[in-house]
């Protein structure tokens, strides 16, 4: 590409995570209120819906990986909630322990959570400044 030529980024398409047992990455994340759009055990992927955007969450196996705690420098993944702190009372009822208490932003509050693998997907909130969310 030169200089003059550029592409447009139109949006979203899928956010993959990698994880070694789709069966048990599908019950997790149904457990944490994720609800499948697809799952294909013979290729080894399962869509997770994420509001009612296309784009989702793809679960891809990779036999090899097995549980690990989430190193530092992982990537986090957030997605927007009514309420993050409603949400951390809804995970721990479903037996899923945030990584931390939920802590406030600029914005609103936040929850993180990981994965067996060492995903770690956050649940944000709007509500210091809903203007900014979706339910505005």
């Amino acid at each position: 590409m030169s200089d003059e030529e550029s592409y447009e980024l139109l949006g979203f398409d899928n956010a993959l995570l990698a994880v070694g047992d789709l069966g048990a990455a599908v019950d997790f994340y149904e457990r944490a209120g994720f609800s499948v759009g697809f799952r294909f055990d013979e290729a080894g992927i399962a869509l997770l819906k994420v509001g009612g955007e296309t784009p989702g969450i793809l679960l891809r196996a990779e036999e090899s990986l097995g549980h690990r705690s989430p190193p530092w420098h992982t990537p986090r993944l957030w997605l927007e909630v009514p309420d993050a702190r409603a949400a951390a009372r809804e995970l721990a009822a479903a037996g899923i322990t945030p990584l931390d208490e939920p802590f406030s932003g600029a914005t609103g509050w936040t929850v993180e959570i990981a994965d067996p693998w060492g995903n770690i997907l956050g649940l944000t909130d709007y509500t210091k400044r809903p203007e900014l969310g979706r339910r505005n």
